[in-house]
């Protein structure tokens, strides 16, 4: 009988029948998502918000005047794929806000369920990384369900169109978390480029690669 089963399991992988998921630590590289996600879809209008910095000021996309979107990143300090991004984060906002496309970090986990998250934490790791860019807290957890953002990091491309932010890209920064020497996808970066150039994204929506946000239970 159990000769039998393997047999009828073997045929079956042969045939396509049969099929396994892999964990986040496996899945290397980002593939589209499921249509089955809540929150924005690509070509959705984001609403604005008003979240805490570090500094402690209240900080709103309407604030920037003279942008022409943004890279919304839902980010942290605890989870080891963030930490692997930070640096890629830091070179974006500063090959992108001057041309308009500014970085805005959000950190969407509940401290007390991740300590490492809490706000005093945040200013801790800004200060040691060298963060160029508004690190916000989603006190409340109230924005990042309205992005749909699941993982961090999560980034979301904005681009603005008569008054409004619409949504243009949303994944992964780039196709390898572990090591920015082996990328061979950007596709943050190919999105923000190809709006600044008026031309369509050609790879809009691909599966964020990180750590789970943490939510009060």
């Amino acid at each position: 009988m159990k000769n039998l089963k393997t047999l009828i399991v073997a045929f079956c992988m042969g045939m396509g029948l049969l099929s396994f998921t892999t964990t986040d630590h496996d899945k290397n590289k980002p593939q589209k998502e499921s249509s089955a996600a809540k929150g924005y879809e690509v070509g959705d209008a984001a609403a604005d918000f008003k979240l805490k910095n570090i500094d402690g000021k209240m900080v709103s996309l309407s604030d920037f005047k003279s942008a022409k979107g943004f890279i919304v990143i839902f980010t942290c300090n605890h989870c080891p794929y963030a930490k692997k991004y930070e640096d890629r984060i830091i070179e974006l906002d500063k090959k992108y806000r001057d041309q308009g496309y500014p970085v805005i970090a959000i950190n969407p986990n509940d401290p007390n369920v991740q300590p490492e998250d809490g706000y005093q934490q945040m200013i801790e790791r800004a200060k040691q990384k060298g963060f160029t860019f508004p690190y916000l807290v989603d006190e409340g957890q109230k924005i990042y369900p309205q992005y749909g953002a699941t993982k961090t990091p999560h980034v979301f491309v904005l681009q603005k169109e008569s008054g409004k932010n619409i949504v243009k890209y949303i994944g992964a920064i780039d196709n390898n978390y572990d090591n920015p020497n082996d990328v061979s996808e950007y596709y943050a970066q190919d999105a923000v480029n190809a709006l600044i150039k008026g031309e369509p994204v050609k790879m809009t929506k691909t599966v964020a690669i990180g750590c789970t946000i943490k939510i009060k239970k």
